[in-house]
């Protein structure tokens, strides 16, 4: 059974910092990679980015690129989300998720993915 759990969610300025990170456990080798979604109210869940298990390969949504960092430590089965440069536009809720596709167009899309954390609530203010 494949467990994710997510932490490092809170309220922070715009401009500020802030590391999400996703603890993984009992992955099996349908396991590819591991993507991050979020969800603002009243809003469909959408693409982050992700990141291969293996390669460390990485894709961001443009809305994010040059921001945030996806990363991972294959030893302590962690992925993190390294987030610079907030605005007011990314708050939502953050979520981790695991998906056994491979390629960019399964891994943007978020029925591509098996396994889904709990979600941290990310909130922006000016």
């Amino acid at each position: 059974q494949v467990q994710l759990v997510e932490s490092g969610g809170g309220l922070v300025q715009a401009g500020d910092s802030l590391r999400l990170s996703c603890v993984v456990s009992g992955r099996t080798v349908s396991s590819n990679a591991m993507g991050w979604f979020r969800q603002a109210p009243g809003k469909e869940r959408e693409f982050v980015a992700v990141i291969t298990w293996s390669g460390g390969s990485t894709y961001y949504a443009d809305s994010v690129k040059g921001r945030f960092t996806i990363s991972r430590d294959n030893a302590k089965n962690t992925v993190y989300l390294q987030m610079n440069s907030l605005k007011p536009e990314d708050t939502a809720v953050y979520y981790c998720a695991a998906s056994a596709y491979s390629g960019t167009y399964y891994l943007k899309r978020r029925g591509n993915y098996d396994y889904w954390g709990q979600g941290t609530q990310v909130t922006v203010s000016s």
